[in-house]
């Protein structure tokens, strides 16, 4: 049977997989439903339309699944979907989607979100990620997988961060951070790409050459950015190995808006 503790107040309607754990005084809302092996601390607020899936770490002091921070939200029944084995540590804050959007916050499987995390409305996060303490997401962010986000980093409404992308610590960000590429500043500036991340994750040495001509492409050579893509295209022709590595910047380069540009 589900472990839930005698101060925790849990709804009747709420829907909790048997092996799951409730810490003392957490309160569970009748629309949530998580998912077998998940653990929930104590002094956690579980509300909305949330679902949780499998083996997921939920500490203490969480609120998940709260209306967003939007004075144009209205009640409508917006969600909140996290994947599996997510571990979430103490006071982070995951709010809801909003009408305005896809009505949907989204977070992937495996990753790592460290104490104070807000990941606000409508933001989509991939796996794999690591968010350290106190990273913080304005609304409609599209954050990559295998991304990393340095303590005190701010993003601000509908930017994307792109895949193996690292941000320093007290980074705030303005445009969007293109795949790779390791920045820092305020405004964030890009400094070089994630090669130690990239070697950690089994990247060859032929893939990470490609990443760093991509990188003097994009930032050492003076080039425009057309100019830059075009460049970073012919890649794909002399390295099939890398060839998706190119697609997912050339794409990312693609979609990102001339207003919001990319950090530079």
């Amino acid at each position: 049977m589900t472990a839930i503790h005698a101060t925790a107040i849990v709804d009747p309607g709420a829907e909790l997989d048997g092996s799951v754990t409730v810490g003392p005084y957490t309160v569970i809302g009748p629309h949530v439903k998580v998912g077998a092996g998940t653990t929930i601390g104590p002094h956690c607020v579980l509300e909305g339309h949330t679902t949780i899936g499998r083996d997921n770490r939920i500490f203490q002091f969480n609120s998940l699944g709260a209306i967003p921070q939007d004075k144009k939200y209205a009640g409508e029944p917006c969600e909140l979907v996290i994947g599996d084995r997510n571990t979430i540590r103490e006071f982070c804050t995951f709010n809801i989607g909003s009408p305005g959007d896809s009505g949907v916050t989204r977070v992937g499987d495996d990753n790592w979100f460290m104490a104070y995390v807000h990941l606000a409305h409508d933001c989509v996060v991939g796996s794999n990620t690591i968010f350290a303490n106190n990273a913080s997401l304005a609304g409609h962010v599209h954050v990559g997988d295998w991304v990393v986000l340095g303590g005190f980093t701010a993003i601000r409404q509908f930017l994307k961060v792109g895949a193996h992308s690292m941000t320093a610590m007290c980074t705030m960000m303005l445009a969007d951070l293109p795949p790779f590429v390791m920045c820092q500043g305020q405004p964030a500036q890009a400094r070089s790409m994630n090669y130690e991340g990239l070697r950690r994750r089994g990247f060859s040495p032929e893939r990470i050459a490609v990443v760093k001509t991509m990188h003097k492409a994009l930032y050492r050579d003076g080039l425009t950015l057309q100019a830059a893509c075009e460049r970073i295209a012919e890649l794909a022709k002399t390295s099939p190995e890398s060839a998706p590595d190119v697609e997912m910047m050339l794409s990312f380069l693609e979609q990102s808006s001339p207003q919001r540009g990319i950090v530079r």
